[in-house]
């Protein structure tokens, strides 16, 4: 599943001349929280988002700021008081294309902090990917094949405990017994524990999960993966 699999089009969005009020009444009125800017050729020139607003002289805001965190460069100057959209929206917009893989989307808004990416073709704009986008992604998925035997399912739960740097560094035994997945071992901490239980929870053929495993504190990581399956 990529971008173009899950991007909403006909996305509203506002000139860099027009109004900061103007695009606010917008927001407010559409329920959005962020509006890309384009120029005339509907090239992406930035982004307008609540954050970007924060500050406008309008709120006040920096009356309330700890003392330090008031003061202003001329391009924050500029931001809090200009009326021009194009003053006070974001440039440095990161943006993918309608190829782009959801895991590699979901990452860049993880890495960079943003709630929504515009999608480009040949560097016009074409739609864009919320995090509400991705969400309605993950409803929709489809489940993996089933795994009916145990040495495959024993294989999947330990390739997914990989994935998990805790895990993969623990002390952690698996063994899967008629479709029964059995943890044994020492893990550092509650929620590592848990998120072991999770994981072979969630493999596919997995008829339950007993959970033998004790949780040790600065337990010793050292991975064993001598389980055997159907034992």
């Amino acid at each position: 599943m990529n971008a173009r699999d899950i991007m909403t089009v006909g996305v509203v969005t506002v000139s860099p001349d027009h109004g900061v009020r103007h695009a606010v009444g917008i927001m407010c009125d559409r329920n959005i929280s962020g509006l890309p800017v384009v120029d005339d050729q509907g090239r992406l020139v930035g982004i307008l988002t609540e954050g970007d607003l924060l500050r406008r002289a309008e709120l006040g805001t920096d009356l309330f700021l700890q003392p330090g965190q008031n003061r202003q460069e001329a391009r924050d100057h500029l931001r809090a008081h200009s009326w021009k959209v194009g003053d006070v929206m974001a440039t440095d917009v990161v943006t993918v294309d309608e190829g782009t893989l959801v895991g590699k989307i979901a990452a860049l808004m993880v890495e960079r902090g943003v709630k929504r990416l515009p999608v480009l073709r040949d560097g016009a704009l074409v739609g864009i990917v919320t995090r509400a986008d991705l969400l309605r992604a993950i409803a929709v998925a489809r489940p993996e094949p089933p795994i009916k035997e145990d040495d495959a399912i024993r294989r999947s739960v330990l390739a997914r405990i990989g994935e998990v740097a805790e895990l993969r560094e623990s002390d952690l035994r698996v063994i899967v017994s008629d479709g029964v997945v059995h943890l044994w071992g020492q893990l550092p901490s509650e929620p590592a524990r848990e998120a072991a239980r999770a994981i072979a929870e969630g493999v596919r053929g997995t008829a339950g999960v007993v959970d033998h495993v004790t949780v040790v504190p600065d337990a010793p990581s050292s991975r064993a993966e001598t389980g055997v399956a159907g034992a």
